[in-house]
C-alpha cells in the first residue's frame, strides 16, 4: 500500500534518525501536554478530596478512601468502554474521511447513555458491600454516602468521555485542559465550603467531597458542549447537526472495540481498589496510608496516560493514512519518552516520600506508613508507565482483546492471589510470611503483576506493528 503524502517513511523523513526522533517527540509532546494538564487537574480533584477529608478526621479520610475505591474502579472502567471512539475517529481523520466522524460521535453518545445509566445502578449496588465489612460506623456512613452521591454524575461522565475522545482524535486537546482546570478550581472551592462548613454551610465532612465531585462532572460536560458550539474547529465534523437514532452496526463496532478495553481497565483498577477493601480489617490507618500512596501514584500515572492517549491519536492517524512504518516509529518513540519520565518519577517519589505523605495527612501514624508504601510505588513506575503507553499504542491498531487477556492474567492471575498470600496469609501456611505484610504485601504483588503486563505488552506491540507492515 502506498503511504499517504502526509506521512513520510523512515527512509525519507530526515537525514538523521536522531533528528527524526526529536521531531516526533516534539509533535507528540505538543499533542500530549494539554491532555496532561487536563488529566492532572482531573486527578487533582481526587487529591483535593482525599487531602481535605484527611484534615477533617481519620474516619472521614478512611470513608472517602473506601468510597473512592468504588468510584475510581467505576469511572476508569467507563473510560475504557468509551475509548473505542478515539481509534475509530483517528483512523477516519488519517484517511481524510471527515464525513464519517459525526455518526461515530452520535452513536458513541447513545452508547454513553446506556452504560452511564447501567453504571449508576451498579455503583449503588456496589456501595452495599460496605454493610458487610468490619468498619467503624462513621467510616461506613461516609463510604456509602460518597458512592451514592457521586453515582448521579455517571451519565454526565460517560457523555463527556465520548466528546473527550472525539476532540482528542481531531487534535483538539486544549478544551479538556481548560475545562479540567476550571473544574479543579470549582472542586476546591465547593469541597472547602461543604467539608468544613464555611460561608454559612453546615460542615458535611467526607460527604461534602462527594457533592463537590458530582457538581464538577456536570460542569465539565456543560463546559465541553459550550466550547464545541463556539469553536470553529468542530464545524467540519459537528455531530449535532441532526438527530440520529441508534445504529446497530456502528454500535456493535464501538462495543466490540470498547468492551475489551473496559475489561482491561477494570482488571487493573479493581486490583488497586480491592486492596483498600481487603486491608480494611486492619484498621483506618492501613486504609488511609494505602489510599495516600495510591492517590499520589495516580497523579504521576497521568503523565504516561496522557502520552498514551496522544500516541493513540498519532499512531491512528498514520494507520488511517496507510503508513504502517511511521505508525511503528511513532509508537516506539512514545514508549521511549514514557520510560524516561518513569525513571525521573521513581527517583523523585523515593526521595520525597515523607514530604508527600505529610502533605496528605496530619496523622503521624498514617504519614509514616504512607511514606513506606511510597517506596513500593516508586519501584512500580517503570512497569506501570510502560504498560499503559504500550497498551494505548496497540489500541491504535484496533487490537483490544489480546491486551485484555494479558491484563486479566497479570492482575487477577498474579497480583491479587500473590497479594492475598503476602498481605493476608494465615500463619499456618509454611511458605507465607511470619506475619501478614498487610498493605506492603499487596504493593509487592502489584509490582510483580505490572511487570508481567509490561513485558507482555512490549512483545505484543512489536508483533502487531511488524504484522501490519508485512501485510501493507
Amino acid at each position: 500500500m502506498t503511504p499517504s503524502p502526509h506521512f513520510t517513511t523512515p527512509a525519507t523523513a530526515s537525514p538523521s534518525r536522531i533528528r527524526r526522533i526529536l521531531t516526533e517527540t516534539r509533535a507528540l509532546s505538543h499533542l500530549a501536554w494539554p491532555i496532561l494538564i487536563g488529566q492532572l487537574a482531573t486527578i487533582g480533584m481526587s487529591v483535593t478530596d482525599v487531602a481535605m477529608a484527611g484534615h477533617a478526621s481519620a474516619q472521614d479520610l478512611a470513608g472517602v478512601s473506601l468510597g473512592v475505591s468504588i468510584w475510581s474502579m467505576t469511572i476508569l472502567t467507563l473510560m475504557g468502554l468509551l475509548m473505542s471512539v478515539s481509534p475509530v475517529v483517528a483512523h477516519h481523520v488519517g484517511a481524510n474521511e471527515h464525513a464519517a466522524i459525526p455518526r461515530v460521535v452520535r452513536q458513541g453518545l447513545w452508547k454513553a447513555l446506556a452504560v452511564g445509566l447501567l453504571a449508576f445502578g451498579l455503583a449503588n449496588l456496589a456501595g452495599q458491600v460496605f454493610d458487610h465489612m468490619e468498619l467503624e460506623p462513621a467510616v461506613r456512613e461516609v463510604a456509602k454516602g460518597f458512592v451514592h452521591v457521586t453515582s448521579f454524575g455517571l451519565p454526565a461522565f460517560t457523555a463527556y468521555r465520548v466528546l473527550y475522545g472525539y476532540s482528542t482524535s481531531i487534535n483538539q486537546t486544549k478544551p479538556m485542559m481548560v475545562i479540567a482546570l476550571g473544574a479543579l478550581l470549582l472542586n476546591g472551592l465547593v469541597s472547602w465550603l461543604l467539608v468544613f462548613g464555611h460561608w454559612g454551610f453546615s460542615p458535611m465532612g467526607g460527604i461534602g467531597c462527594a457533592w463537590s465531585t458530582m457538581v464538577c462532572i456536570w460542569f465539565s460536560l456543560g463546559a465541553m458542549l459550550w466550547w464545541m458550539r463556539r469553536s470553529p474547529a468542530y464545524r467540519r465534523t459537528w455531530p449535532f447537526a441532526h438527530f440520529e437514532a441508534p445504529h446497530g452496526p456502528t454500535l456493535r463496532i464501538l462495543f466490540r472495540l470498547g468492551l475489551p478495553i473496559g475489561v482491561t481497565y477494570f482488571a487493573e483498577t479493581s486490583a488497586f481498589s480491592l486492596i483498600a477493601l481487603l486491608i480494611a480489617k486492619f484498621g483506618s490507618t492501613q486504609v488511609a496510608a494505602h489510599t495516600i500512596a495510591l492517590n499520589f501514584t495516580s497523579l504521576t500515572f497521568m503523565v504516561p496516560l496522557s502520552l498514551g492517549l496522544a500516541l493513540l491519536t498519532r499512531v491512528g492517524h498514520s494507520l488511517g493514512a496507510g503508513d504502517a512504518r511511521t505508525a511503528r516509529f511513532r509508537a516506539w518513540v512514545g514508549v521511549g519518552m514514557t520510560l524516561c519520565f518513569a525513571l525521573v518519577a521513581a527517583l523523585a517519589m523515593a526521595l520525597l516520600r515523607q514530604q508527600i505523605a505529610e502533605a496528605y495527612t496530619s496523622d503521624p501514624l498514617v504519614a509514616t506508613l504512607a511514606a513506606e508504601l511510597l517506596v513500593f510505588a516508586a519501584l512500580l513506575q517503570l512497569s506501570d508507565c510502560s504498560q499503559v503507553v504500550t497498551s494505548c499504542a496497540i489500541r491504535a491498531y484496533k487490537v483490544t482483546r489480546a491486551p485484555m487477556v494479558l491484563h486479566l492474567a497479570a492482575f487477577w492471575g498474579v497480583s491479587l492471589p500473590l497479594g492475598c498470600l503476602l498481605g493476608l496469609a494465615p500463619l499456618w501456611l509454611a511458605f507465607a510470611p511470619a506475619q501478614p505484610m498487610q498493605a506492603q504485601g499487596f504493593w509487592i504483588a502489584l509490582i510483580v503483576g505490572l511487570t508481567v503486563a509490561a513485558v507482555g505488552l512490549v512483545i505484543m506491540l512489536r508483533g502487531v506493528a511488524r504484522k501490519r507492515i508485512l501485510s501493507a
